[in-house]
C-alpha cells in the first residue's frame, strides 16, 4: 500500500478514519475485505501470495496499516503478516509493543505502519533502525517516502485532506472528500503503470461506539465504485 491517510480523533462519533489506495504489480494475487481471523475478530484483504494483509481493523476497535517503505532492505518475512499479527492484540498500545520486540528478533524489508485505536496513534517507519512518532489528533498522510510535510506526496496529498480542526468537517462530507483525494492522479494518489499500480482503495472507520465500516473499491478509485462490506462486527 502507498497512500495512507489517517484522520485521528477529528470526528467525535469516529476517533480513527482511515483512507488507503494500495499500488501493487498487477499479477499478485489478492481477495477482498471479509473476516480474515477470528480471535479477535479481524476485517481486512488478504494477500493471497504470502497470506497477510495491508490494510484492517479489528473487533476491540484497533486500525494496523502498513506502506512500503523506500529502503534497501530485505526481509525474512511478509510485512502483510506484520500487520495480520498486530491486529490479533487488545490496543494500539499491545500492537506497538508487539512490533516492537518483532523487528529485534526478524528481519523485515522497509515499512511504515500505522497502529491507531480511541486512546493512540503511532507510526512506526523501519529501514533497519525503527523510529517510533506519536501522531497528535487530526489529519496524517504517510506514503513510502515518509509522511505529513516530510516528503512531496504527503505534503501535497495532506494539503487536501486535512480538516480544519476549529471547524471541521462532518464524516460524511471528509469520508466523500477524501474519495475524490485518492481518485486524483496529478497529485500522485491514484497511479497507472506498466503492470503495476493502485490496485484498490479502502475507507476504514471505527466508531465511538465499537463498531466498524470498510468500504472498498476492487481497483482504482477513479474508475472504480466503493461498495460497503459486511462486516461482522
Amino acid at each position: 500500500m502507498c497512500t495512507l491517510i489517517v484522520a485521528w480523533r477529528v470526528f467525535d462519533d469516529a476517533p480513527v478514519v482511515a483512507a488507503a489506495n494500495r499500488d501493487e504489480a498487477f499479477g499478485r494475487p489478492s481477495r477482498g475485505p471479509g473476516v480474515l481471523d477470528r480471535n479477535p475478530i479481524v476485517v481486512a484483504p488478504q494477500d493471497e501470495e504470502a497470506g497477510g494483509t495491508w490494510v484492517g481493523y479489528n473487533d476491540r476497535g484497533l486500525f494496523v496499516g502498513v506502506t512500503n517503505r523506500w529502503v534497501e532492505l530485505e526481509g525474512e518475512r511478509s510485512r502483510g503478516l506484520l500487520v495480520r499479527d498486530a491486529l490479533s492484540h487488545d490496543s494500539a498500545v499491545s500492537a506497538r509493543e508487539f512490533v516492537v520486540s518483532e523487528v529485534a528478533e526478524r528481519t523485515y524489508a522497509g515499512f511504515n505502519l500505522v497502529i491507531a485505536d480511541s486512546t493512540e496513534a503511532t507510526l512506526l517507519e523501519w529501514d533497519g533502525t525503527l523510529e517510533t512518532t506519536q501522531f497528535d489528533p487530526g489529519v496524517h498522510v504517510v506514503v513510502n517516502r515518509g509522511f505529513d510535510e516530510g516528503a512531496p506526496k504527503s505534503k501535497r496529498i495532506l494539503s487536501l485532506a486535512e480538516a480544519d480542526p476549529d471547524d471541521p468537517p462532518s464524516l460524511v462530507d471528509w469520508r466523500a472528500e477524501t474519495k475524490d483525494v485518492l481518485r486524483n492522479h496529478d497529485i500522485g494518489a491514484c497511479v497507472h503503470g506498466d503492470g503495476y499500480g493502485t490496485r484498490s482503495s479502502s475507507i476504514v472507520t471505527l466508531f465511538a461506539d465499537g463498531s466498524g465500516a470498510y468500504e472498498f473499491a476492487d481497483g482504482p478509485p477513479c474508475e472504480t465504485s466503493y461498495e460497503n462490506v459486511e462486516s461482522h462486527i
